[in-house]
């Protein structure tokens, strides 16, 4: 009997189903997200079949004992030579592993994959599947990338049966899908990007570099809100799923692993856009603070861990007197609320009054600061606009600003003080009940200030140098 077609709705973000069109998904709670597929139902097998017996099964399986199973790492990873993607993959890209890469239109997805292949590709061979663009498109980014293309093999292709079996006959040492979204099972009726395409897309690359352990790296498309466009369940089968961040207009890119099996979530990478494709920046806090103004008001320096690497940032603060009964209020690269929580405790226990201000709190480079040890850089810099007295040149400021107005220690603290000395800071605001913790002998040159509360974090910067 032939299989019918029956018309469901799947919820974009979890991938939960319903006959009918539903304006709130009943599993996850989104708005507006269920949009209408089409799949096969199968065919009734009647009332009279009947399952196997247990005794009757037969299985074509072969375990392996988990004590002879190699881990040897040169083995099971490659390492890409591009320091700051290994950093985020954990080491390398480890052998039969699924990554998949998500990121805005323009952010340079295809351009750092093309790179990677050009990369390790001197000794190993590649396949890229585009579904975007032609081979030459390709051809003529990668001349312009300047990446050595004797090893690389182009196809575009968008049936996935065609590209598995390609893949299972050329057997390469890296794929790149390019991307889920363009990719089309043809058992399925449905259009093609629609849920059940892209999770059946999924899973068949997932069971082919599982099969014969290539790796290989899937391009995701992401939403209006900046999520993988697609279900969860597809994050779910993938083994890492790495985000592409930054804005558009400047050149800083940041590679940040949202799911990682094989290494830390915490680690970062940072890539500046060029001409020439993106290079890596091994030294994010020097660049971050190169052009920053000195002897004004309103800035000071923070410093946040990202993974195992400290990052230093320049936190701006522009406070003056507004014109509308209700003062505006702006934060680019911080929490809008937790900027509202740190302006009423400066109001309400250092005594600093915001009430008729206007305030804009902006974090040069595009970095986007979500640690707490930056809040007291944060309450450094408002003060300073307000009172319009310079923080410091060369200060830095590290700490957590509670409810009370007291500075709370932070961890990593070591780390982020030989971070600010190795960039050349002399002065560093810091927990006051974190000095007993420090070797002081390891910051000769380097005048640590201990405070409790934030009233003697800004009196401290009133000192002058």
């Amino acid at each position: 009997m032939a299989a019918k077609l029956k018309t469901i709705y799947i919820c974009s973000d979890c991938g939960e189903t319903s006959p009918r069109w539903m304006g709130r998904c009943p599993s996850c709670g989104a708005w507006n997200t269920m949009v209408e597929d089409v799949v096969d139902t199968a065919p009734d097998k009647g009332k009279g079949a009947k399952a196997p017996l247990t005794g009757q099964r037969k299985t074509t399986l072969t375990p392996s004992r988990l004590s002879e199973i190699s881990t040897d790492e040169e083995r099971s990873r490659i390492v890409t030579g591009i320091g700051e993607l290994d950093r985020v993959l954990g080491g390398g890209i480890v052998l039969g592993s699924v990554v998949l890469l998500g990121g805005e239109p323009g952010i340079g997805k295809s351009t750092v994959l093309l790179q990677l292949c050009g990369a390790i590709s001197r000794d190993r061979n590649m396949l890229y599947v585009t579904g975007e663009e032609s081979v030459r498109q390709i051809k003529l980014r990668a001349d312009r990338l300047k990446v050595p293309q004797q090893n690389i093999m182009l196809v575009a292709e968008n049936d996935i049966e065609e590209i598995c079996g390609l893949i299972e006959q050329m057997k390469p040492e890296l794929v790149v899908i390019d991307s889920i979204q363009t990719m089309r099972c043809n058992d399925l009726n449905s259009a093609t990007g629609t849920v059940s395409q892209i999770k059946e897309c999924a899973a068949r690359l997932v069971a082919v570099a599982k099969s014969y352990e290539i790796p290989v790296f899937i391009v995701g498309h992401v939403n209006k809100e900046g999520a993988l466009a697609g279900p969860k369940v597809m994050e779910h089968i993938v083994d890492t799923v790495l985000y592409f961040e930054g804005d558009k207009t400047l050149p800083y890119r940041v590679l940040r692993a949202a799911k990682n099996r094989y290494g830390s979530t915490n680690e970062i990478g940072m890539f500046d856009m060029t001409g020439d494709g993106l290079k890596e920046i091994e030294n994010p806090s020097q660049l971050l603070l190169e052009g920053r103004p000195l002897g004004i008001s309103g800035n000071c320096v923070a410093c946040t861990m990202e993974g195992t690497r400290p990052i230093l940032s320049e936190v701006q603060a522009l406070v003056a007197k507004s014109g509308l009964q209700v003062p505006r209020r702006t934060a680019s690269g911080f929490d809008y609320n937790r900027m509202n929580l740190l302006l009423a405790v400066l109001e309400k226990r250092a005594g600093y009054l915001f009430g008729n201000q206007d305030v804009y709190l902006n974090i040069v480079g595009g970095l986007r600061l979500d640690e707490t040890a930056c809040d007291l850089a944060v309450c450094v810099a408002l003060a300073s606009s307000l009172l319009d007295l310079p923080a410091g040149d060369k200060t830095v400021a590290i700490g957590e600003v509670g409810l009370g107005g007291e500075i709370r220690t932070v961890t990593h603290l070591e780390s982020r003080l030989r971070e600010a000395q190795r960039i050349g800071f002399e002065k560093a605001i810091i927990p006051k009940h974190s000095m007993a913790q420090l070797d002081l002998k390891q910051f000769k040159g380097m005048e640590l200030i201990g405070v409790t509360y934030l009233r003697e974090a800004v009196n401290a910067i009133k000192i002058k140098e």
